[in-house]
């Protein structure tokens, strides 16, 4: 596998924290609070950690630094839930090997408050068409065509992009189908748990994606709990469970050992909740 250049490199602390900024979160976060340097060279970083141990809180913060668009219903600038995050991102240094502008964000979550927003974008554009055909009725198939058209063009370049309806698709369908869509090449990618509404199947999907990108120079800053993710050749792992952030290898991880003993000996596992 050809692992290209990144185009982030690192992210550091451009100041340290004032004192009563160190009591509120997100620098109450013991890892944001003992961050200094966080090298981001290669091609796909993992961010790997129990809930609550920050993993989400840095990545949500280079989202912001980096002006990363976001797959979602709202933008990371207007995103209420990511305020103290954007505090975050103030303290932020960013440096790059190279400046790209494409890519995007996205959390889980987020994901079916923007297949939301597609539907009222589509319904929005099929309003329009069928108000301008009562509107132009009495007028020439030209000019009803003219009217129509920004319409028309703009609910066939969504449909060509996302399908008719995302919604019509399991999750992990319409999560695979947006990735499909929306990777390109040369982009900075910034993923909280994109494993989420996969199936062990469709995480294999995501990994043969995520190669052809990375062939691509595209860049993905990932935080995961998917063992199957977490597998990508050549990656790096940082575990949030550590203070401060430290660099992991896939063999030691927790989520590994504790998969493979369980999926080799799910009787004692099981046994224990008798």
């Amino acid at each position: 596998m050809d692992l290209t250049l990144p185009h982030l490199a690192a992210v550091s602390l451009k100041r340290r924290p004032e004192p009563d900024e160190n009591r509120a979160f997100p620098f109450s976060v013991p890892v944001v609070n003992a961050l200094t340097s966080l090298d981001l060279s290669a091609p796909v970083t993992f961010f790997v950690g129990e809930n609550g141990s920050g993993k989400s809180t840095l990545l949500e913060g280079i989202a912001a630094a980096a002006h990363l668009p976001t797959v979602g219903a709202e933008d990371v600038t207007r995103d209420e839930t990511l305020a103290q995050q954007r505090s975050l991102a103030a303290v932020f240094r960013l440096g790059w090997a190279h400046r790209t502008h494409r890519g995007f964000f996205l959390r889980a979550e987020d994901f079916f408050g923007f297949t939301r927003r597609l539907g009222q974008m589509r319904a929005g554009f099929l309003g329009d068409i069928e108000r301008l055909e009562e509107e132009y009725r009495d007028r020439s198939a030209y000019a009803k065509g003219l009217a129509q058209g920004p319409a028309r063009t703009s609910l066939a370049e969504m449909e060509q992009r996302y399908g008719v309806d995302l919604d019509a698709n399991s999750h992990g369908q319409s999560f695979l189908k947006l990735f499909q869509a929306r990777f390109i090449p040369g982009g900075l990618y910034v993923l909280d748990e994109p494993e989420a509404p996969l199936s062990p199947q469709s995480q294999l999907g995501l990994i043969l994606m995520l190669n052809e990108m990375v062939n691509e120079n595209a860049q993905f800053i990932i935080a995961t709990h998917s063992p199957l993710l977490l597998a990508f050749p050549g990656a790096t792992i940082y575990s949030f469970d550590e203070t401060p952030i430290a660099a992991v290898k896939y063999e030691a991880l927790d989520h590994v050992t504790l998969t493979r003993d369980f999926l080799n000996h799910p009787e004692r596992f099981l046994r224990q909740l008798r």
